[in-house]
């Protein structure tokens, strides 16, 4: 059997996610709120289709971040600097519109004596953004952990994103990011060291 998406599907190694019914349901509930007639041939399919798309976008709840925290490395030859991956894309949805959250992260940290997969740092931000977010927890979440679970000497997270919300309704202003940073250890207690990490990350 395939595994490849159809539509845009999230497929099983079995075959297509099964939607309960009353998920399936409150999707026609929401198509025939806003004026659609979710039996017409076009939407017939879309209940289904949505509800495994939300399955896709929130499954970070089925993860947990800090396990990509737990493989470190010892032997380093004496590095001490900032490790830095900056240009980090994700996706997310707020909890106030689940709508998305469209931006890039920068995350650093400064070793104490090991080091992670640097893939890894990415793994910790998609698996928290992976839910229904705000941006300013979701920078405290990724900061938090990594500081949590490496204990380094420092940790620096800053978040650029665009909000749906706010571009696409409301006071409908596209073009518009918002940032939010959180300084743990040396970066927050050391002004010098704060300014390095940030002209890294090119602020």
């Amino acid at each position: 059997m395939s595994n490849t998406p159809d539509d845009g599907d999230l497929v099983q190694p079995e075959g297509k996610l099964p939607v309960p019914d009353d998920v399936a349901d409150a999707v026609r509930t929401l198509l025939r709120w806003a004026g659609d007639d979710p039996d017409r041939e076009g939407l017939i399919d879309t209940p289904a289709r949505v509800a495994r798309a939300w399955k896709e976008y929130a499954r970070g709840y089925g993860e947990d971040p800090a396990v990509h925290l737990s493989r470190t490395f010892d032997e380093v030859g004496g590095y001490d600097e900032i490790v830095l991956l900056k240009d980090i894309p994700f996706q997310s949805h707020c909890e106030h519109h689940m709508a998305p959250i469209i931006g890039k992260a920068a995350i650093a940290y400064l070793p104490r004596n090991r080091v992670v997969g640097i893939s890894k740092l990415a793994r910790v931000l998609h698996g928290f953004a992976r839910r229904l977010q705000v941006q300013e927890r979701l920078t405290a979440q990724v900061a938090d952990c990594i500081w949590e679970h490496l204990q380094p000497k420092g940790v620096a997270v800053v978040i650029e994103a665009s909000h749906a919300c706010m571009t696409a309704r409301g006071v409908n202003t596209p073009g518009v990011m918002m940032t939010t940073s959180r300084m743990m250890g040396t970066f927050r207690e050391d002004e010098r060291s704060r300014r390095e990490v940030l002209a890294l990350m090119g602020y």
